[in-house]
């Protein structure tokens, strides 16, 4: 069984190189006027969703290649979200591209929250997602591939949140689905509160300050 979910997870990783290659190059310049229509969620500093109750994702320093594929699944509609589906439905390839170059390229800007589960847990039962994610969630090193989100100092309650999506199909991936399936609850938070523990790889210093 591990040995199958290893190898679909290798053939995924190649299918999202090829997409990302065949991508259009982003604009960071337009894709910083673009954004303005995300500003109203995720320019705010710990703003959450209203219902349920869980804090957007930080995107500052995210993969360009993981937000134009995370934009484009709201836009199919594999990822259940009805504002983020209305915002994306318009965005054409290009429009994507531009925005994830900008987000991509901006400081991180939230301070990381206290984290609330068992970090230690979380990091026991995090080998399996070492694979794609790295070991503290940046990516893993000997093979990075951008298209794999950057998890480390996320907001713990939105990953906990995505978990929960992708093991009960609201978010469409055949990877994370099989990750995910047979996580209880308890494994679900202990994730979220080691991943959103870890130092964010991309943390900047910005007016003298370090995020």
């Amino acid at each position: 069984m591990r040995t199958d979910i290893l190898l679909k997870i290798a053939i995924a990783g190649a299918c999202y190189v090829l997409v990302s290659t065949a991508q259009a190059a982003g604009d960071p310049e337009m894709g910083k006027y673009k954004f303005s229509t995300c500003a109203g969620c995720h320019g705010v500093p710990g703003y959450t969703n209203v219902y349920p109750t869980y804090h957007v994702p930080k995107l500052g320093g995210q993969h360009a290649e993981y937000i134009t594929i995370a934009l484009k699944e709201y836009q199919a509609g594999n990822r259940q979200h009805p504002t983020m589906h209305a915002n994306a439905f318009t965005l054409s390839e290009q429009d994507m591209a531009d925005i994830a170059a900008y987000v991509s390229s901006i400081d991180v800007s939230e301070e990381k929250q206290p984290v609330k589960g068992n970090i230690t847990a979380g990091k026991q039962k995090s080998a399996t997602c070492a694979t794609c994610h790295g070991e503290d969630g940046n990516g893993n090193k000997d093979n990075p591939n951008p298209t794999f989100p950057r998890l480390a100092g996320q907001h713990e309650d939105y990953l906990r949140k995505a978990l929960e999506d992708y093991k009960s199909g609201d978010r469409k991936n055949a990877i994370m689905s099989g990750m995910a399936a047979p996580l209880s609850a308890q494994d679900q938070a202990d994730l979220a509160a080691y991943f959103a523990s870890q130092e964010n790889g991309l943390t900047v210093v910005k007016n003298g300050r370090t995020w």
